[in-house]
C-alpha cells in the first residue's frame, strides 16, 4: 500500500473516532468529559499562555538526557556481556533482578538522591531505558550466527575487526528495534515521573489541570499532546530503521 493511502486511512479512522467522541458527549451533556472542540480550545489556551511549548520542551529535555545516557551506556555494556560469557554469567542475574522493578518504585529514592526536579525525572527515565536496551544488545550478540564468527576468525580477524565487520552489522537491526521500543518506554515514564517529581512538563500539566478546578479539557489536551509527540518520536525511529536496513 502506498504511503499516501496509509496516511489517508489513518486520518480517516482518527476522524471517525473523533466524530464518535463528539456524538457520545453530545448525547450526554451532563458528562464531565469534554468534547473535541473544548479540547481544541484548551490547547489554544495553553498556546496563548505560552505553557504548551514550555511543557513540551521540558518533557523532551528530560527524555533526551535519560534516553541518551541509557543508549550510550547500555549498548556497549550489552555488547560486552553478549561477547564474553563469563561477564554475562556474573552480571545477568543482577540485571534480571533489577529489570522487573517498575521505574516508578524508584521515585522515593530518586527524590532522595536528586531532589524534586529534572535530576529525578532523568534518573527514572535512564533506569527505565537502560535495562531493556542492555538486554536487547546482549541478546543481539548471542543471536549472531556462530559460523560467521568462526569464519572471521579463520580469516585472521582480530577481536576488534570481528566486532566491526561481523558482529556490529549483524546486531544493528535488532538494536534499532530495541531502541524504538525503549524510546516508547522512556516517553511513558517521563509522563509518570512528571506527575510526582517535577513541577513542569506534560505529566505535570495533567495533574495540575485536574487539581485546578477539574479542567478536564486541559487534561485531555495534555493526553492528546503526549500521544501526538509519541507518534512523531516513533516515526523518527522507524525512518532511521528503514534507512539503515
Amino acid at each position: 500500500m502506498k504511503t499516501w493511502k496509509r496516511v489517508a486511512f489513518g486520518l480517516g479512522f482518527t476522524l471517525l473516532l473523533v466524530l464518535c467522541w463528539h456524538v457520545a458527549v453530545a448525547l450526554n451533556p451532563t458528562s464531565l468529559i469534554p468534547g473535541p472542540w473544548a479540547v481544541v480550545l484548551g490547547i489554544w489556551e495553553l498556546l496563548e499562555k505560552g505553557l504548551l511549548l514550555k511543557y513540551v520542551v521540558a518533557s523532551l529535555f528530560r527524555v533526551t538526557w535519560g534516553y541518551s545516557l541509557a543508549i550510550i551506556l547500555g549498548i556497549p555494556f550489552g555488547l560486552f556481556l553478549g561477547s564474553y560469557r563469563r561477564a554475562e554469567l556474573v552480571c545477568n542475574p543482577f540485571l534480571q533482578v533489577l529489570r522487573p522493578i517498575s521505574p516508578l518504585a524508584w521515585i522515593p529514592i530518586a527524590i532522595l538522591w536528586w531532589g524534586v526536579g529534572d535530576g529525578s525525572a532523568i534518573f527514572l527515565i535512564f533506569l527505565a531505558s537502560f535495562f531493556p536496551i542492555t538486554i536487547t544488545a546482549m541478546n543481539a550478540v548471542r543471536n549472531v550466527q556462530v559460523v560467521h564468527i568462526q569464519a572471521g576468525r579463520n580469516f585472521g580477524l582480530s577481536e576488534r575487526e570481528l566486532l566491526q565487520q561481523i558482529i556490529y552489522p549483524s546486531v544493528v537491526p535488532q538494536l534499532l528495534t530495541g531502541m524504538r521500543i525503549t524510546l516508547g518506554i522512556a516517553w511513558l515514564v517521563v509522563v509518570a515521573a512528571e506527575m510526582i517529581a517535577v513541577n513542569s512538563g506534560l505529566g505535570f500539566l495533567i495533574v495540575d489541570a485536574r487539581n485546578a478546578g477539574n479542567r478536564y479539557d486541559l487534561v485531555i489536551a495534555g493526553m492528546a499532546m503526549i500521544g501526538f509527540i509519541g507518534l512523531i518520536l516513533d516515526s523518527l525511529v522507524q525512518s532511521l530503521e528503514r534507512k539503515v536496513s
